[in-house]
């Protein structure tokens, strides 16, 4: 059969689906609720693409293709509706993308990258970051700066701020240290890539946050480390959306990292419930609830029969890989 796709003419099958279909053709078509080759079921709206000839807006992930469809993948009509389910998705996606600190210092130093290596006593690293930035340690840019830092600092909403400044001198004077490379900046802050922000905390997730952060530093380490391969925020990026149009709305706890197996964490504020971890783990996560309390969980007895690749299939970063 003969269909179009943005104008170009292709002999189809009608095995495949559109989404499929149009990658074969060169043609991308976002999408966040599936991953090639996995299972998946269509809810996220994302991938949504119309039919020209019935006026149907269809998902692409899922619908096959019909002798003479027409379809379109880039209208004003499709962005229009790609772009709010993205919204829609965010409204659920409680999170911050990049650390309040490291946004915010004029000198362009990846605040959270030294401090979780610091944390992690990777001393050595926690210095080379500091020599990114500062080739002339032990000299810092920190003397005459105002501290914007530590006034962003989220711990400084609980009782006190992280004391970056002091943490900085200190690791900037540290002598006998092996010389290392530091890894590339983990920060994305151009301007047009999109950010989400966490928000405030309440009075109860000020307690817990608390009585969990036990680092030496007292960092809450705000930033996300799923956010490198977050299709959320690319898409968010690609529609140019700068701040959602709708409230975060999502009442699972925030900041609440739930080990998994290995080097795999979970945090349920991320998840969109899209259900890919669901769909190919096997015995190992699980939907609870129905309707809008629904939510996705990982039961302790399963933790066992997960497997570390599943991370690479989460679109949000709510499951990821902990660098340290």
């Amino acid at each position: 059969m003969k269909i179009t796709i943005d104008g170009k003419e292709l002999e189809v099958t009608g095995q495949q689906t559109i989404w499929q279909e149009a990658k074969a053709a060169g043609i991308a078509i976002p999408a966040m609720c599936m991953a090639e080759g996995r299972e998946h079921r269509a809810g996220c709206m994302v991938c949504v693409v119309r039919d020209k000839v019935s006026g149907r807006m269809m998902t692409s992930c899922s619908t096959k293709p019909m002798e003479g469809m027409q379809i379109e993948t880039s209208t004003d009509e499709v962005l229009t509706q790609r772009r709010l389910a993205l919204e829609l998705l965010l409204s659920d996606h409680r999170a911050d993308c990049e650390a309040p600190c490291t946004m915010v210092c004029r000198e362009g130093l990846d605040v959270e990258q030294f401090l979780a290596a610091y944390d992690a006593d990777r001393l050595a690293q926690a210095r080379a970051i500091l020599k990114r930035t500062w080739p002339d340690l032990p000299k810092v840019g920190c003397d005459e700066c105002k501290a914007p830092c530590e006034k962003a600092c989220r711990r400084g909403t609980i009782d006190k701020a992280v004391a970056i400044r002091e943490i900085i001198h200190e690791v900037a004077a540290m002598e006998g240290l092996e010389d290392e490379v530091a890894e590339p900046s983990w920060a994305r802050l151009d301007a047009d890539v999109f950010a989400a922000r966490l928000g405030r905390y309440n009075d109860k997730e000020k307690a817990r946050v608390k009585a969990a952060t036990t680092v030496k530093s007292g960092c809450l380490h705000c930033a996300c480390d799923g956010r490198e391969d977050c299709k959320l925020r690319e898409y968010a990026t690609m529609s140019a959306i700068k701040r959602p149009r709708y409230e975060v709305r999502s009442t699972l706890p925030v900041k609440d990292p739930q080990h998994v197996v290995g080097r795999m964490w979970f945090e349920p504020a991320k998840c969109i419930r899209c259900g890919l971890c669901v769909y190919n783990s096997d015995n190992g996560f699980t939907f609870v609830g129905r309707g809008f309390t629904m939510k996705i969980a990982i039961p302790e007895q399963n933790k066992a029969n997960v497997k570390e690749e599943l991370a690479s299939i989460c679109p949000t970063g709510a499951i990821y890989l902990k660098r340290y």
